[in-house]
Order: structure tokens, then sequence, then C-alpha cells
């Protein structure tokens, strides 16, 4: 079961991905694309071209586990992000709320510190 927690890194992979991957072709693109190690323990957002699909990949101590959703209506809303970079770093609500289909423009969050994580939006 997946469980979203506050404590835990998400990092999206900018280009969009192609959902017949796997568990290593998946692992390959977080090294050579995101440029961080598969198994840190981060879990990691693919995206396929229509926006109706998400994987997510984890490091489980044992073995990777992949997360995958197919939207029968509607897409996925990707948080605003610089053009540039292949990964982008996610918190936990925004990934719940991507997985909701609640819209991440509409919302607005009060000013609370939070401590600066690379690639953060």
């Amino acid at each position: 079961m997946l469980q979203i927690s506050g404590s835990q890194l998400y990092y999206l992979y900018r280009p969009f991905a192609d959902m017949r991957r796997g568990f290593d072709s998946l692992a390959g693109l977080v090294l050579t694309g995101m440029g961080k190690s598969p198994t840190c323990g981060e879990v990691f957002i693919f995206i396929n071209r229509r926006r109706n699909q998400i994987k997510l990949l984890l490091w489980e101590g044992d073995g990777f586990a992949i997360y995958y959703k197919r939207l029968e209506k509607g897409t996925f809303e990707l948080p605003r992000h610089n053009p540039d970079s292949s990964c982008l770093y996610i918190t936990s609500s925004q990934l719940r709320w991507m997985l909701e289909g609640i819209s991440l423009r509409s919302i607005r969050l009060r000013p609370r510190y939070r401590l600066k994580i690379e690639n953060q939006i």
C-alpha cells in the first residue's frame, strides 16, 4: 500500500516517460536522467505524455516497488517548474493533490518555514 509521508522526498521526472518501462528501465532514468541514486530511498515520479498515467518508483530496502495509476477520465496536473531541469522536487502535499485531482494552481498556502531542497519549486 502506498503511504505518502512528509518525511519522504519526492522527485518528478520532467520529460514525459513511456509507461511501458519497468523497474530497471525506470531506475536507469533516475540514474542517468535525474542524476540520483535509485536506491537512496526517495520516491521518483514519472508521468506519460497524455498525463493520464503516473508511476512512482521507490526502493524499499530489499527491492524496488512501483505504484501505477491510470485515470479513466481527466489528467494529472503538473506543478510549475523550471523547463531546463530534468527533475523537480515536490512536496508530499503536492503529490497527494496530484493523485486526488486537486488543482495545484488554485491552492493558496499560508507562509511556513521550509527547509531549502535542491530544485525546490
